[in-house]
């Protein structure tokens, strides 16, 4: 069996000894069919949380949960807030109780935008066929780059993790197969900093006794379905058959028939496109005043709008989205005369959306999206008839070059500053 080493990137003879004979790593990563298999899936490790202990060495030891106040939710923790039970999409209080000494952080989503496209660029110059599925994690195809990097792709993805390590400062884990669906399994398996490796010979075996709902696409409801069919296991749907869970699930029960059986046939497929872009934030107290809404509106609309100019897309419809004290959601969208991507556009349209609905009800969330997505040369066209539009246009514009030069705080709108105040 050859085995790679995962420190200094030496391929071993057979058999593998338990070190390296030549960095002495006890790193070792060895399986039948390592060399001949190249889809992967790469997965950051506690994306939000290591890039904030990345920035922080004084907080490296200590248990961190990045998330929104004590109303709000988990978006990620450190492993060391995981021992206390911590999970992502925790409630933020149930967070805090169980390990009260947590530093609590706020989302920075434009650092860690920045940090996903330094490890995208990174992805890039690996191979061309990189998938992104959210700012932490991506599928890599390196079928055929043998010849450019002269290594297997196990060897050039260990190279890609080391270099992610050293470079930008987080660590990744890898998951490495013949298939989309079993590289996702795989990088879940080992981490943090992990590589697991699931082949051909064993990938029947290994998925017998995993849970039906390990496969994309059963979620509470469809699992409830098949537990009332006497199918909990991923075994269990290979005893049925492929008509049986058809006629029984349709579309779904031969899609899951097919994972079932280790066959995923979905190609990698680089850049796919946006849908939306949005932001939104749990409130720290419920809120009914129109003036408040709108006042945590802007810096909503800032981040939408500093992500569309990153991505140098704009959109056409604006999604106002409020959540009351029921935890019942509301939507509302509005299609505009032109597709934009500044701020203040969207915050005019959010704000008319919002006035129909301020009218004394209690709201825990609000949030703000921009869909409809085209190109930015498509966006913002100058309108000779409105002057003032034209003059609010020039000033963001001033403020985004200030930005660029002297960072996302250097320049603000007098709302902004007066939120931060509050």
């Amino acid at each position: 069996m050859p085995a790679l080493c995962r420190d200094c990137v030496q391929l071993l003879p057979e058999p593998a000894p338990r070190r390296c004979p030549a960095c002495r790593s006890p790193r070792l990563l060895g399986h039948a069919e390592l060399q001949d298999l190249s889809i992967a899936h790469l997965d950051c490790d506690a994306f939000y949380a290591s890039v904030e202990k990345r920035d922080n060495p004084a907080i490296a030891d200590r248990p961190v949960i990045v998330g929104g106040g004590r109303r709000g939710v988990v978006a990620t923790c450190c492993y060391i807030a995981r021992t206390f039970g911590v999970k992502s999409a925790m409630p933020m209080f149930k967070a805090l109780a169980a390990c009260p000494d947590a530093i609590v952080i706020r989302p920075d989503m434009q650092k860690y935008q920045a940090v996903s496209r330094q490890i995208r660029d990174l992805m890039l110059a690996v191979t061309p066929l990189v998938e992104p599925l959210s700012l932490d994690e991506a599928f890599l195809d390196l079928t055929g780059t043998e010849r450019l990097h002269r290594a297997s792709p196990a060897q050039t993805l260990v190279r890609l993790a080391r270099r992610i390590e050293d470079e930008i400062g987080v660590t990744v884990s890898i998951g490495l197969s013949f298939n989309k669906f079993l590289a996702k399994i795989a990088s879940d398996i080992d981490k943090p900093r992990g590589f697991f490796v699931i082949g051909r010979a064993e990938a029947l075996s290994f998925l017998g006794p995993r849970p039906a709902t390990l496969i994309p696409g059963v979620g509470r409801a469809f699992a409830q379905s098949l537990a009332r069919e006497g199918i909990y296991t991923i075994a269990d749907i290979r005893a049925r058959s492929l008509k049986e869970l058809s006629v029984r699930f349709g579309s779904g029960g031969a899609w899951i028939w097919q994972l079932a059986h280790a066959d995923d046939k979905r190609r990698i497929e680089p850049r796919t496109p946006a849908k939306a872009i949005s932001a939104e934030t749990t409130l720290d107290t419920d809120i009914a005043s129109r003036e408040a809404l709108e006042a945590i509106l802007w810096p909503l609309c800032e981040k939408v709008s500093a992500r569309a100019k990153a991505a140098a897309t704009g959109g056409s419809t604006v999604t106002l989205k409020l959540k009351d004290t029921q935890f019942r959601t509301i939507t509302r969208r509005s299609t505009l005369e032109r597709p934009t991507l500044l701020a203040h556009r969207l915050y005019e349209a959010a704000c008319r959306l919002l006035a129909n609905e301020a009218r004394g009800t209690r709201y825990r969330l609000v949030g703000v999206g921009l869909s409809g997505l085209v190109p930015e040369t498509r966006c913002d066209e100058a309108d000779l008839i409105d002057v003032e539009a034209r003059r609010k246009d020039a000033a963001e514009r001033a403020m985004d070059k200030v930005r660029d030069r002297f960072g996302s705080g250097a320049i603000g709108k007098g709302r902004s500053l007066q939120k931060r105040r509050d």
